[in-house]
């Protein structure tokens, strides 16, 4: 289980065999644990395990207790939280992983390792941009920043850069944010870094999008896709492609949103959360064309693949999707009733007329 897993390395496909072994190891891994807590190799193991199933196979581990009951000088500690904390960002319960990060960043800070601190800090600032406290996030990224411009690393400083942008984004600076990925962009080699470069213009797309400004959002998603098609990379070409969908949408351009959510679908791999919002993203155009039964029937596919998932928030939101659609039925059928009334009321008049005609004496 040692071995890398990433999507773009060649060897990701055949790491899936966890996903039908993994309730075996995890058996084992909890075996060996009991047996023998104190063990380095056991736990990096375990690492390694939960690295898999956030790759393979989104749930939480039984190994949870006994990760978080290890001493804080053992030294798997912090990658052990940290890889859990990543099937929790797996399972989109960001509350949970914030806590665990928060325990490593502590950690982390006690060991003196400066760029292991920093690290964390941009995964707590990533994780605070996701549930809306925007001005910690922000605090966070800045935090990072500095240690990484003191180490002289200038990938990790674009990321940081990165995070900013969104953040600025998300909290309604509209500029500094746009600065912020400028930035990144500028700090980035011509070869070598064009994933970040892709990030960067995506954020952008995001920014001009929320600036009102839809032809340079447009632009900017546009130079990204391009970016990422050279790479593969299914999850940044889903996003991408689910972004500009979303944009149309927005602008009524429905005919248009519902191609790249085709599109978009394509590229959802092994990833149910994605398919979830891809999915839900249809019911949203299906409404706003007025073909309630096509999306009401999208958004309860969306919010059945929520709750497998335990995505909470995504069911709420797509809940309330689906009480519009309702409401919109419900008032589609009223109309259509009381145009099948009015189709009578001629009749009724001309049967009045009739009886009048012919006296009371009828």
């Amino acid at each position: 289980m040692s071995v890398n897993v990433y999507p773009d390395l060649p060897n990701f496909r055949e790491t899936r065999w966890i996903t039908s072994e993994d309730v075996n190891v995890e058996h084992l891994l909890n075996v060996f644990t009991t047996i023998d807590a104190n063990s380095d190799d056991i736990w990096e193991a375990c690492a390694d395990f939960m690295v898999h199933l956030y790759w393979h196979k989104a749930r939480l581990t039984i190994l949870e207790p006994k990760i978080e009951g290890l001493p804080d000088d053992h030294q798997s500690k912090p990658d052990c939280l940290f890889r859990l904390s990543q099937l929790f960002h797996s399972v989109r319960n960001h509350a949970e992983r914030k806590r665990l990060l928060i325990c490593v960043l502590n950690l982390q800070r006690e060991g003196g390792n400066h760029y292991k601190v920093a690290s964390v800090l941009v995964e707590l600032s990533n994780v605070n941009q996701l549930i809306g406290l925007h001005k910690e996030g922000i605090q966070q990224a800045k935090e990072a920043l500095e240690i990484f411009e003191r180490l002289g690393d200038t990938a990790e400083r674009t990321d940081c850069l990165i995070s900013l942008a969104w953040l600025f984004c998300w909290d309604k600076q509209f500029d500094v944010a746009e600065e912020a990925a400028f930035r990144a962009i500028n700090l980035l080699p011509v070869k070598g870094e064009q994933l970040r470069v892709c990030e960067s213009h995506r954020a952008l797309g995001y920014i001009y999008r929320f600036k009102g400004d839809t032809e340079k959002a447009i632009h900017h998603y546009e130079v990204a896709l391009g970016i990422a098609s050279t790479f593969d990379r299914h999850n940044t070409l889903f996003w991408l492609k689910y972004d500009l969908a979303d944009l149309l949408c927005d602008e009524g351009r429905f005919d248009d949103a519902h191609a790249h959510i085709e599109r978009a679908k394509s590229h959802t791999a092994n990833s149910a959360y994605n398919l979830g919002r891809a999915t839900e993203l249809q019911a949203s155009v299906w409404y706003g064309q007025h073909r309630l039964e096509e999306a009401k029937s999208e958004a309860l596919r969306a919010t059945d693949i929520f709750d497998k998932l335990g995505a909470v928030e995504d069911m709420e939101r797509c809940g309330e999707l689906l009480r519009m659609i309702e409401n919109g039925l419900a008032a589609s059928s009223q109309s259509d009733s009381d145009c099948e009334l009015l189709k009578t009321l001629p009749f009724l008049a001309r049967t009045d007329s009739s009886l009048e005609a012919q006296g009371p004496g009828r």
